[in-house]
């Protein structure tokens, strides 16, 4: 009997998650394909990992390990860039099958390595990169479709959820928690992709890739961090009723389409703002479907590790069926697959929660008032209350109606210049999301 054979590179985290699945749940593969599933060779670039099997074998130089002919399958989860790109071309151009987990090398270098991969007549699968255990890549490219997408949006990155959730119910800093989700794995060692939205920006890329038919590309993407976010705003915000998450959007507004990460107060009672932890969260309306909502574990060896398997499995049964894989890498035919014209920031039009610090005086709220109105922007809500008695200082919190973002950092760039305000404004658009009840 035929078996399928894997060739593993890099073994931290997500790598060595996958053996261990892979070992364990054994019989179940077996069931699932028909034939064994078996790791017969890892490639790891640093020293050989302590394990005890012969029937492993191990290369250094994980690109060797992709022109070995016992492999059928490459799992490359390396992470990075450079080397992952060189070594999936060369496991492609050797007519192996990839399976990865990189979102960055998929937002990236997708197309070219689509493109190689039908050329060569093998299939490269990724839905690994993408909110960790929730199976987005298939539902989006296969489940749903028959579907019409307008708006595809939620929580993609785990580490700055894991923040804003912890922040929302402890007096702890920023820095303390990052510190601490640094140490439970949540974030890496340098936490930068995470917390400015590099990571959810990738991430967006592909989901927007696979929702509406465009290139992937991270030109025009707007994104923002969440360095900014203070306990105050947190505060602010649940006395209002809302939530503040970092959420991605891609969303058709009048056939064009936004693509944007960026904190959003969300209503308490919404399904979304109460994902709290390394949770992710993934809202999807499409005709006729209507709303669908997904959550699940988004980070972690054991989460990634459940995809990274589901696409072997997948591609194991072609194998064993000796059949091409059916489905399409992004879900659409290569000629279908087209640039949308994209909404520039300064043309979204949403309501938006300010945050002001200003002297107690009678002219503070009266002058920042007049500024909004000058640029026809309405006020829903307007709450203030003192910071500090002993320095005169209060703090003004502000709901706006609906205001273009070009009219509403216009007005909060002339408020921040009044003599009687300090410190920067915060400003963080408000998402009015369906409900999925």
């Amino acid at each position: 009997m035929k078996e399928i054979r894997l060739g593993i590179c890099g073994l931290g985290t997500v790598g060595g998650g996958v053996l261990d699945l892979i070992k364990r749940n054994a019989d179940r593969l077996y069931d699932q394909v028909g034939a064994p599933v078996r790791v017969v060779k890892i490639g790891s670039r640093t020293k050989k990992p302590l394990f005890n099997d012969e029937k492993i074998s191990f290369y250094q130089d994980v690109l060797l390990l992709a022109e070995d002919p016992d492999i059928d399958i490459v799992l490359e989860l390396i992470g990075g860039v450079d080397i992952a790109k060189e070594l999936v071309r060369k496991a492609i151009i050797n007519g192996k099958h990839v399976v990865t987990a990189n979102k960055a090398l998929i937002a990236s270098h997708g197309e070219e390595l689509f493109s190689l991969a039908q050329k060569y007549s093998v299939s490269l699968r990724f839905e690994a990169a993408v909110a960790g255990s929730i199976p987005i890549v298939k539902i989006l490219r296969e489940s749903l479709s028959s579907n019409k997408i307008s708006c595809v949006t939620g929580i993609i990155n785990g580490t700055t959820n894991y923040i804003l959730s912890e922040m929302a119910v402890s007096d702890r800093s920023f820095s303390d928690i990052l510190s601490e989700a640094q140490e439970l794995g949540f974030a890496e060692a340098d936490p930068t992709f995470d917390i400015e939205g590099i990571d959810a920006g990738h991430k967006l890329v592909i989901l927007a890739s696979l929702a509406f038919g465009i290139p992937l590309s991270l030109d025009e993407l707007s994104i923002e961090g969440i360095s900014q976010i203070s306990i105050a705003d947190l505060k602010s915000a649940s006395e209002l009723g809302y939530g503040i998450k970092h959420l991605a959007v891609a969303r058709l507004v009048d056939e064009r389409l936004e693509l944007s990460v960026h904190l959003a107060l969300i209503s308490a009672t919404h399904l979304i703002s109460r994902v709290d932890g390394a949770g992710n969260a993934i809202l999807i309306q499409g005709d006729p479907s209507g709303e669908t909502l997904l959550c699940g574990a988004g980070a972690g060896a054991g989460p990634t590790a459940s995809s990274v398997v589901s696409d072997v499995i997948d591609l194991a049964r072609n194998l064993i069926r000796e059949q091409a894989d059916q489905v399409k890498h992004l879900g659409f035919s290569t000629t279908a697959i087209k640039p949308r014209e994209l909404l520039t920031q300064d043309e979204i039009v949403a309501p938006w929660y300010l945050r002001i610090e200003a002297e107690d005086n009678s002219k503070s709220i009266a002058s920042i008032t007049d500024i909004l109105i000058k640029r026809d922007i309405s006020k829903q809500t307007i709450v203030s209350k003192i910071i500090d008695a002993s320095s005169n200082k209060i703090e003004i919190v502000i709901i706006t109606d609906p205001s273009s973002t070009k009219a509403l950092f216009d007005a909060t760039e002339e408020i921040s210049r009044l003599q009687s305000v300090s410190g920067a404004i915060t400003k963080i658009r408000i998402e009015d999301l369906p409900s999925c009840t």
